[in-house]
């Protein structure tokens, strides 16, 4: 076996050891290589089950927290799905394979066209990504099935929220950005929303308006 090899083995025995059990989640996550969306000083880095430093003072998640909020957003191949956050596009790729269509957007244009590249070479086309402030969501394309947000949040935030189909589920974390935040999936009924506390976590701030980058 080569070493890139027992490496990918090491990488999905890893994500299983975490609670990454859903065999969807685990196959989309051993077809798309993380490599391809690390870039520069910590490319020898992509299979350690670590967060790493991208551009625009973001960061692409550890693979264990990836998969677990993959996992918590029960995607089905008939899904409609907003991720905000495109950050690497690492997420947006993995759900690319479970849904019909992704929309990712992130606040700063660098990295949407980064991810777009990725997107390109990996042949995706079921994701469309834009630069926009993703605390105010997509409302023309709205309702979602699903809503994955990739940093946290003081409340789930009510835009989002306003923009998930009946019987839809988000994943976001919750939280203040310099303490432990909750990993919160919130499912809309008829009537409301139920609120499921999953496990702590920590995030990058969800941050309004467009980055400078």
């Amino acid at each position: 076996m080569t070493s890139e090899a027992q490496r990918k083995m090491q990488f999905l025995y890893a994500l299983r050891a975490s609670g990454v059990t859903d065999a969807r989640t685990l196959t989309a996550m051993e077809r798309i290589d993380r490599a391809q969306f690390v870039r520069g000083l910590f490319a020898d880095r992509a299979y350690e089950d670590v967060p790493l430093t991208i551009p625009c003072g973001q960061t692409i998640s550890q693979p264990s927290i990836v998969g677990i909020m993959t996992q918590a957003l029960q995607v089905t191949p008939r899904d409609k799905v907003l991720e905000v956050g495109t950050g690497s596009g690492y997420q947006a790729a993995i759900l690319s394979l479970l849904a019909r269509r992704v929309y990712t957007v992130d606040r700063y244009r660098r990295l949407v066209a980064q991810a777009r590249e990725i997107f390109d070479a990996l042949k995706l086309p079921n994701i469309t990504a834009f630069t926009a402030d993703g605390s105010f969501g997509l409302p023309d394309q709205a309702p979602f099935d699903r809503i994955i947000v990739t940093a946290a949040a003081e409340d789930p935030p009510g835009p989002l929220l306003a923009q998930l189909r009946i019987g839809g589920i988000m994943v976001v974390p919750v939280g203040q950005s310099d303490a432990v935040q909750s990993l919160i999936r919130v499912t809309r009924t008829e009537t409301g929303f139920d609120y499921d506390e999953l496990r702590p976590v920590r995030f990058v701030p969800l941050v309004e308006g467009l980055g400078q980058d």
